[in-house]
């Protein structure tokens, strides 16, 4: 025998009881004009009107899902992960943390230096890869075709001007055994770079970037001159005493360390995803000098890392062998 609740929401009806052996668990949800089940109390419809098997598939899932957004009454499953004192009512896109309200969701995003913003490009194993994924990067697709067809409309594609200023940009470059590439105009690190030549002072001007991945940080830095050392760029960062008391508080795990723990990484470019090498730079020269023999995609970019802390970041020895153990590197 099978006992059978039916209760209406609306125009929807949601079909409860011991039916097929699903227990007391909700077993269908369909809206009045059709139904895949028979049982007391449910309305009468023709043949003709009642949906296919696929309709009864689709909303057991939709049940599956209310039934983990406690729509049905029962105790949240998933508490705000900033206060874990509020059931949660809001999942970031980014880093999927849940939150109660929009004070919590101040607080992780500043905690977690998070910008809200869905990652696009993350990795889906082909486990989770879903219809909603796929449409999610075929619009991915087509916005990425749209801006590079913009980019190649952009007036100073073609203007004569930036196309010399970037030849000079490269030829000086190439003439300190650097070897300096610019990407085309719409791309994120072109828009980004600042780097300059200076004629009189025969001196460059950097754009550089500062990785520091235990912490997940970034700084930005405009007009570095190229003479000045590593150690001194770093210095407003890591230095206990000269850097700044704001950063020194997030940066604390590398403010608390020596200054010998400290590592500067540059990521070797031009190999494939699943060979990524660092170079490891010496903090006593200048910034020219590190990035002599390099190859150098718009500006560079600089990971900061402690030794004392593991990481998977496999750095290349000084003729450029693998290195023999890559567990701490």
């Amino acid at each position: 025998m099978s006992a059978v609740t039916w209760v209406r929401f609306g125009s929807t009806v949601l079909v409860c009881g011991a039916v097929s052996g699903l227990g007391s668990r909700p077993c269908a949800l369909e809206s009045p004009r059709g139904w895949d089940m028979a049982g007391p109390g449910a309305p009468q419809v023709p043949e003709g009107s009642r949906p296919r098997s696929s309709r009864a598939a689709g909303t057991a899932e939709i049940l599956q899902s209310w039934e983990r957004e406690s729509l049905l009454g029962v105790t949240p499953r998933f508490w705000c992960e900033t206060c874990s004192k509020e059931a949660a009512k809001y999942r970031c896109p980014r880093c999927m943390k849940y939150s109660c309200s929009l004070l919590c969701v101040k607080k992780h995003k500043l905690a977690l230096s998070c910008n809200g913003v869905r990652d696009k490009t993350a990795f889906v194993s082909v486990n989770e890869f879903t219809d909603l994924n796929l449409l999610s990067d075929y619009r991915f697709l087509e916005d990425v075709g749209r801006t590079a067809d913009a980019a190649a409309r952009h007036c100073i594609v073609h203007n004569p001007a930036t196309k010399r200023l970037l030849y000079c940009l490269r030829n000086k470059a190439r003439g300190c055994n650097i070897e300096l590439k610019t990407l085309p105009v719409g791309f994120t690190k072109r828009r980004e770079n600042s780097t300059t030549f200076n004629s009189v002072e025969n001196k460059f001007y950097w754009h550089l970037k500062l990785v520091f991945p235990h912490c997940h940080a970034e700084y930005t830095l405009k007009g570095v001159p190229d003479d000045k050392t590593l150690a001194d760029i770093l210095k407003p960062y890591i230095d206990p005493v000269e850097s700044d008391p704001v950063v020194c508080q997030r940066l604390k795990i590398y403010t608390a360390s020596p200054l010998s723990d400290v590592r500067i990484l540059m990521k070797i470019e031009n190999r494939s995803r699943n060979s990524i090498r660092y170079n490891e730079l010496d903090a006593s020269r200048s910034l020219l000098d590190n990035l002599k023999g390099k190859v150098i995609i718009e500006y560079p970019t600089l990971f900061v890392v402690l030794k004392t802390l593991k990481n998977d970041m496999v750095v290349l020895g000084q003729d450029g062998s693998e290195p023999a153990e890559n567990s701490d590197s």
